[in-house]
């Protein structure tokens, strides 16, 4: 393999974070510390067993240093990564594994093998697959000495991810390394993450955000943390996880936020003392949970940083300091989504729709060359995504949410489209028709559906039922968080389904939950 890299590269920017300090902690896993060396070592071992220009390969994910050098194993080879969520559903898995046209698959859970098409189970040797199955951590099958990364191209894909698709299918977005690079060092800067910092790990692994604490610490020379604390869903474990690995920077879900800012002020604790930066973003944050964070004390030594960006256009497209030493203060007050990064070139259409181009704009969606058209756009100053956002701009630049073109929601940061969550509930061969909504509960937004029975049914047992079929063949993110039966959907006059008004008619008609 070649050496050869573009000094832009985000692969270029974490070999040079080894160099200036191999010794240096890369990862703290469980506690189980692995230095840049290391990792650097593991990564080479992962790039040698693929071989130069695998393609994509699929990453069946774990909170763990394993998965890290799978990421980075791939990107070292030339090839594409994707990853997997082990906990999804099989034949979701085996979707996305054909959607995406894996080539290989590496299991980065140690102590497991997965076929590709088949359950996890303990055991040394993979079973048989439709593609090469690696393991990448000792005893692996891995070759002792690694080679040197491949040659990339800013344009080569460097990983692809999936959003929601309003057809019933998930939408797989091609990220190219140019995109990656372009978004890690402007997020860098505006974070200014170094050497001295501890990141929490804290983002599903199966999102972009994880790339935020991943990459941002990774090419810094700073120190990323897994700890299973940080994922038990008690907030006194995850303060004292915080305060033991001396967390400096953490990035949450905004909706996770609101639950940690109402936990922080209903037991009047004070804001982590090592914590300097905490980053949220994924959907509006309240001005309640705004002020509850203000009044926190030790908060206005840190910087709460609001972002805003889609997977189509990577990472992070714009952020504003909302509190803390760097803060902008406003007299608007709506929350704002932030001001363009360095790199982001943004339009505001016609509609008020925000418009983004520059070097983080995907390559669109493998396989799907409509659904690529309808949604990234020529204009005079380059190629741009469709972001769907309604926006305003103050004449500081700063961008303000003004709510959607289209019917997409917003679950815990994971943006979903209703018509994937109809497929899949028409799937059930009980239900005739479905509509799904979006609607407020507390300081988050619920998943809620609404479906016509074929024929006659005990709304009881139906109900129910469509959950459990839900739960078996979708991931959680596609299952509502309650079911109603109901005997008609409403309709517009041009035939189409209105949500809205359906939602409105049935609200308080009794239902099933689906948590």
């Amino acid at each position: 393999m070649s050496a050869s890299l573009d000094d832009a590269d985000v692969l270029s920017s974490f070999l040079r974070a080894v160099s200036h300090a191999p010794d240096d902690i890369a990862i703290i896993d469980n506690e189980q510390p692995v230095t840049y060396a290391q990792l650097e070592q593991r990564m080479r071992c992962v790039a040698s067993a693929l071989g130069p220009s695998p393609g994509t390969v699929g990453v069946l994910t774990a909170r763990s240093a394993h998965t890290i050098a799978a990421l980075l194993g791939v990107l070292a080879a030339g090839g594409a990564y994707c990853p997997i969520d082990p906990g999804f559903p099989e034949e979701r898995i085996a979707g996305l594994i054909e959607a995406a046209e894996c080539q290989a698959l590496i299991n980065s859970r140690p102590g497991t093998t997965r076929h590709a098409h088949g359950r996890s189970k303990a055991g040394d040797t993979p079973p048989l697959s439709p593609i090469p199955v690696f393991s990448p951590w000792p005893g692996g099958g891995l070759p002792i000495d690694g080679e040197a990364p491949v040659a990339a191209r800013p344009e080569d894909p460097a990983y692809i991810l999936f959003t929601s698709g309003s057809t019933g299918r998930p939408k797989p977005v091609v990220t190219p390394r140019r995109a990656i690079a372009a978004a890690v060092t402007s997020l860098t800067g505006v974070l200014d993450v170094g050497s001295g910092d501890r990141v929490l790990q804290f983002a599903s692994l199966n999102w972009d955000t994880c790339f935020e604490e991943i990459l941002t610490a990774l090419t810094c020379g700073a120190t990323l943390v897994f700890d299973d604390d940080a994922y038990s869903g008690s907030f006194p474990r995850l303060l004292k996880m915080i305060d033991r690995y001396r967390i400096s920077v953490l990035d949450l879900p905004t909706a996770f936020w609101h639950e940690f800012v109402t936990f922080l002020t209903e037991e009047a604790a004070a804001a982590p003392d090592s914590l300097r930066t905490m980053v949220i973003g994924g959907e509006a944050a309240r001005p309640a949970r705004l002020e509850d964070w203000r009044s926190l004390d030790g908060a206005d030594g840190v910087r709460l940083i609001n972002t805003y960006g889609c997977t189509e256009t990577t990472l992070v497209t714009h952020a504003i300091d909302l509190y803390g030493p760097r803060a902008e203060l406003s007299a608007d007050p709506a929350v704002p989504l932030g001001r363009a990064l360095p790199h982001v070139t943004e339009r505001i259409g016609d509609d008020a729709e925000l418009l983004i181009g520059g070097p983080s704009v995907a390559l669109g969606y493998h396989g799907m060359p409509e659904a690529t058209a309808m949604s990234f756009v020529t204009l005079d100053s380059g190629r741009f995504f469709r972001t769907g956002d309604r926006v305003r701009r103050d004449t500081d630049g700063v961008v303000f949410h003004e709510g959607r073109l289209d019917d997409d929601i917003k679950v815990r940061g994971i943006r979903v489209s209703p018509g994937e969550v109809e497929a899949q509930l028409c799937g059930h061969p009980e239900v005739a028709a479905a509509a799904v909504v979006g609607t407020p509960v507390g300081d988050h937004t619920a998943m809620v559906a609404y479906v016509v029975p074929r024929g006659t049914a005990d709304s009881a047992v139906l109900a129910p039922g469509i959950l459990r079929h839900l739960r078996a063949h979708s991931p959680r993110h596609l299952v509502p968080a309650r079911v109603t039966v109901v005997p008609e959907l409403v309709y517009t006059a041009s035939g189409k389904v209105d949500r809205r008004r359906t939602h409105e008619t049935y609200a308080t008609v009794h239902c099933a939950t689906g948590r």
